[in-house]
């Protein structure tokens, strides 16, 4: 009996907010379930800095989820040991996953479901395609920073303290672990890697030294938790109201329902797993429609902010193809309330966010 082709792996967290983009592709390109292997990284006990994970996403990569280990083209016989490499980001996994199961792909595959391009198919849509994920992966809009930073006042800082501070401290004692044991060389690595080590270990305990005394008043703090509570929300505020440009430029820019009018392509998969993080933040769950989703986000976001309301309902859900016979013609609603509402409806996004959004 023949050994078995060698399988890529996706190594990915389910809260990972970037994992969840390379999910949806392969729901979305019609992967079968024993084409991948799929590897949970428990990010809350810091397996993400594991050495043997360092292997395949190093340092310089921030050891981030996900990553997309792949045998190499030429060692697919069962007969030679196979090599392999491993992707490192999210806009090459999604890439390389779109170009490996398609008409001219020579990929073995086991599915049989449709495997439609998810590629710009003119130059004015993938410069419109790369703009919009060029955005979303900018500091300005990162949302695994508003993730940590979702506390603008002492109420929302307490809250968040509770939420968080069970997941900050496994990172902790990871990092703290790794670090000892490196030091007593039970493991083996790299000065650099050590190095690496202490700068996520030294930025963890510094959201601990805000959140271990957040459910005090001010009045009770040192006057240095003061300042770094102080900090902590300005730096928050800030970060959450430069947000609003962000949103404004996405919803300017897409073309509605999608990305690029009414077909969905790969700028749609980061949109959708972006705007689920910050819906996730702003209160919003999966059986909220665009409309409730966008309105939570722009409180949220406060000062009056909203998004125009200059998009047909109607035409969204044709395009979409939703039902729309309860939509008056008339209704209108923000390209991303759209965009929303024609994802939420699809397969792809039941699978990865039927759990919840995150």
């Amino acid at each position: 009996m023949a050994a078995p082709l060698p399988k890529a792996a996706l190594y990915y967290s389910p809260q990972s907010i970037w994992a969840s983009v390379p999910l949806l592709a392969l729901e979305e390109k019609g992967y079968g379930s024993d084409e991948v292997d799929l590897k949970a990284v428990d990010i809350a006990k810091g397996e993400n800095f594991a050495p043997s994970y360092l292997r395949l996403n190093p340092s310089g990569k921030s050891c981030t989820v996900p990553t997309l280990v792949v045998p190499l083209e030429k060692t697919l016989s069962p007969e030679i040991e196979s090599r392999y490499k491993a992707i490192q980001d999210t806009k090459s996994i999604v890439e390389f996953l779109d170009k490996s199961r398609s008409a001219q792909s020579r990929t073995h595959t086991t599915s049989s479901a449709p495997s439609p391009s998810l590629t710009a198919a003119t130059i004015a849509f993938a410069t419109t395609s790369s703009l919009i994920i060029q955005l979303l992966h900018s500091p300005e809009t990162d949302p695994n920073a508003l993730y940590y930073m979702n506390a603008r006042s002492d109420e929302e800082l307490k809250a968040l303290a509770q939420q968080l501070t069970p997941f900050l401290a496994g990172r902790h004692d990871a990092l703290a672990t790794l670090i000892a044991d490196s030091n007593s060389d039970a493991i083996i690595v790299s000065e650099k890697t050590k190095a690496f080590w202490k700068v996520k270990k030294l930025a963890t305990d510094k959201f601990i030294q805000v959140f271990e005394v957040a459910d005090k008043p001010a009045s009770e703090l040192s006057e240095e938790a003061k300042k770094w509570r102080a900090d902590y929300l300005q730096s928050a505020r800030e970060a959450w109201n430069t947000l609003k440009d962000g949103l404004t430029t996405l919803n300017t820019e897409i073309i509605g329902p999608f990305a690029l009018g009414d077909q969905l392509s790969i700028a749609d998969l980061h949109l959708a797993a972006w705007l689920a993080r910050i819906a996730f933040l702003a209160g919003a769950t999966t059986s909220d429609d665009g409309g409730t989703v966008l309105a939570k986000i722009e409180t949220h976001l406060g000062d009056d902010f909203t998004l125009p309301k200059d998009f047909s309902v109607a035409e969204a859900r044709r395009k979409a193809g939703l039902v729309s016979a309860d939509v008056e013609t008339s209704e209108k609603q923000s390209k991303l309330a759209a965009f929303w509402d024609a994802m939420k409806d699809r397969a792809s996004w039941k699978k990865v966010y039927g759990d919840g959004l995150h």
